[in-house]
């Protein structure tokens, strides 16, 4: 597919969609925006991808917004732009019923932070970083930055990285459970490949299901996931992975997952 602001890339069962404006750390111009959202949703589309991997060109991952790009503009709805470029990209990737693996090359700042925190599995250089830069110029926290940092590393954190502007390193933020993994910069791709390459040959079906439950389990009750649970484990238990994952099991060989 053709971008101008970003790169869409399938193999194997793998979408890398890369961010590539370089020589602005991959900051979002409206365009930008707009071709996430659209290289997000043909993704979902796709029968023949089954993991995302999200990443950035070149030095960074993510720097947020371009403010250049914006300078000249006379006067500037940020309640436009977060319900028309950016909120539509989180709940994109929330919403997708398959796993997106962050590959964290840098920097990931403001709204690129947000992108980070939003995907399900983050990969990390050791020479990465995260960072809610929002308040070195007068602003809050947006594209869901504000629900996914409290969680993440708790409320007394959440407010001093917020209000602060602290930089966490790639070390540190593995350490508070803000990433998954944490790699010398020469491993990154290959320790990226790795874990896509599982989540490509996995029941994905059965992941879509559990990310639902795990977005529904932040504002639900036990009794609410009890059901939850019950619903969606009837509907994984009805999928041909199901079958093959019992049929492999009893004939003693490694099962051969579709995602279906």
């Amino acid at each position: 597919m053709a971008y101008n602001c970003l790169s869409y890339e399938s193999n194997n069962a793998i979408t890398t969609i890369t961010l590539n404006r370089p020589d602005v750390f991959n900051a979002f111009n409206d365009e930008q925006s707009y071709e996430l959202q659209d290289a997000l949703k043909a993704a979902k589309k796709d029968d023949n991808c089954r993991v995302i991997v999200l990443t950035g060109a070149g030095k960074a991952f993510c720097s947020g917004q371009d403010l250049k790009a914006i300078a000249g503009a006379e006067k500037r709805s940020f309640i436009d732009s977060l319900h028309k470029r950016y909120n539509p990209i989180i709940r994109e990737m929330r919403n997708m019923p398959k796993p997106i693996i962050c590959r964290l090359n840098g920097v990931a700042a403001g709204a690129g932070c947000s992108l980070a925190l939003a995907s399900d599995f983050i990969v990390a250089s050791e020479n990465a970083s995260l960072i809610e830069v929002f308040i070195n110029v007068g602003l809050v926290l947006d594209s869901g930055s504000s629900f996914f940092l409290p969680r993440l590393v708790g409320s007394a954190r959440a407010f001093e990285l917020s209000t602060m502007g602290s930089k966490v390193s790639a070390k540190q933020a593995l350490e508070w459970g803000m990433i998954n993994r944490c790699v010398p910069a020469e491993q990154l791709d290959e320790a990226t490949a790795e874990i896509a390459n599982y989540y490509a040959s996995a029941p994905t079906k059965a992941i879509g299901l559990m990310k639902k439950m795990l977005n529904k389990s932040f504002n639900s009750d036990l009794e609410t996931m009890l059901e939850y649970e019950a619903y969606c484990q009837e509907v994984a238990g009805s999928s041909a992975d199901n079958k093959e994952g019992v049929a492999a099991f009893n004939e003693k060989r490694k099962p051969i997952f579709t995602g279906k």
